[in-house]
């Protein structure tokens, strides 16, 4: 029988938690309960708010004599975040479910996310109609929108409730049982400017019997990456799309934060690592682009995406932060650089062509890479040509090869 853990606040909304657990139970589902509200439960739960805050380190009593609700919704959260990884491996349960507004939510959320991908994580959320990165963040949680307060039994939330019950129902009854033949993980990131190369780099890897797991570089698809090459997923990077970076720099929309190309080498995992689509910095339409921005060259990829060519004195910070991220790794590690252009519209006769922007993108990178860490190899050709994806795909298929030995 397959068990699914029901977590959230049972003082406020023990009612709505009663009623998902009595449907569950008729579907044949076990139930694993766990309280993670301040007060006292409107049913006994198999695990109790003590339990959680424990966790935690804090005593339940003293975190509810201090009246502060933030406090509790953090210790409570971190208590949680630690317990319910422990309780899945135990195999106390094979599913989560929860529901909330933003704090029951941001509760139960980082709990979620700390399961292994392929758990199935279903949340009932009023924010899940927004920005939900803060919540998913690089996990596989469904977030289902309540539509109405999820206080409350009516026949909008009782809909809303049995359908998030119902879908994860289904995720354990058809679960997946066939294995396909393991293959070698590769992950490699590409942006649309770059996907030639990284088609070409992935198929040449492919037919040779690994598979390649493709991130799109819009700041959570890199940072998706990096936590499955620090879970221990991935056995090669081709990490030849790093535009996140010049995001991150200058102030773009897609950028993946401060620790983006760090965890292969963190985790001396090898990696072929390019400076694809270094030439651009992404906005959304047009009127949202900075008015500090004004003198810069803009390139319209469509109504909802503005492309800012960087200029020479950003790309010498760029190339900066990436010398710094590259002379982090342990071993394995080239950095391969297409000296004819860096994405496709920087190649002669193309908008964003920038010979000088680029050189001094690559002198940056010459003098500040440490060799003893990092292989350079220069190319007298641009990213998407082909022989620059099968050099890549061929040297990272010699980097696992001489790991493994």
């Amino acid at each position: 029988m397959k068990t699914i853990a029901i977590a959230g606040t049972f003082d406020t909304k023990g009612e709505e938690y009663l009623y998902i657990k009595r449907i569950a139970e008729e579907l044949g589902l076990g139930t694993l309960t766990i309280h993670t509200g301040v007060f006292e439960p409107a049913f006994v739960p198999d695990v109790s708010n003590r339990e959680v805050a424990s966790a935690a380190g804090m005593d339940m009593e003293e975190l509810a004599s201090r009246k502060d609700r933030a406090l509790a919704t953090e210790i409570l959260s971190n208590g949680l975040m630690k317990l319910v990884p422990q309780l899945y491996k135990q195999g106390k349960f094979d599913g989560i479910l929860s529901f909330g507004g933003t704090g029951g939510t941001s509760l139960v959320a980082p709990a979620m996310r700390a399961l292994p991908i392929g758990v199935p994580k279903v949340m009932v959320s009023t924010v899940a109609s927004g920005n939900t990165a803060p919540y998913v963040g690089t996990s596989d949680i469904v977030m289902i929108p309540s539509v109405v307060d999820v206080a409350g039994l009516n026949s909008i939330s009782t809909k809303i409730f049995t359908n998030a019950l119902f879908a994860l129902a289904g995720m354990l009854k058809f679960e997946h049982t066939h294995q396909p033949e393991k293959k070698p993980l590769v992950a490699a990131t590409m942006f649309g400017v770059t996907t030639p190369c990284v088609t070409a780099a992935r198929k040449y890897l492919e037919e040779r019997g690994y598979e390649v797991l493709v991130f799109h570089a819009t700041g959570i698809g890199g940072q998706s990456m990096e936590a499955l090459v620090d879970a221990g997923f991935i056995e090669g990077v081709l990490d030849l799309t790093t535009t996140e970076w010049a995001d991150e720099i200058i102030g773009g929309v897609l950028n993946a934060g401060p620790h983006r190309l760090e965890a292969a080498g963190r985790k001396r995992i090898p990696q072929v690592v390019s400076v694809g689509a270094l030439d651009m910095c992404n906005f959304g339409p047009a009127d949202t682009v900075p008015e500090k921005f004004k003198d810069h060259t803009f390139y319209q990829h469509n109504p909802t995406v503005t492309l800012m060519r960087t200029t020479v004195a950003e790309n010498e910070q760029i190339g900066r932060k990436l010398a710094e991220k590259l002379n982090m790794a342990k071993e394995s590690t080239v950095l391969l650089l297409p000296l004819r252009g860096i994405s496709a519209i920087d190649v002669e006769g193309q908008p964003f062509y920038g010979p000088e922007e680029d050189q001094m993108l690559f002198d940056t990178l010459r003098q500040h890479v440490d060799r003893s860490r990092v292989e350079v190899i220069e190319m007298d050709c641009a990213i998407n040509d082909p022989v620059f994806a099968e050099a890549a795909a061929q040297k990272l298929i010699a980097l696992m090869h001489a790991s493994n030995s």
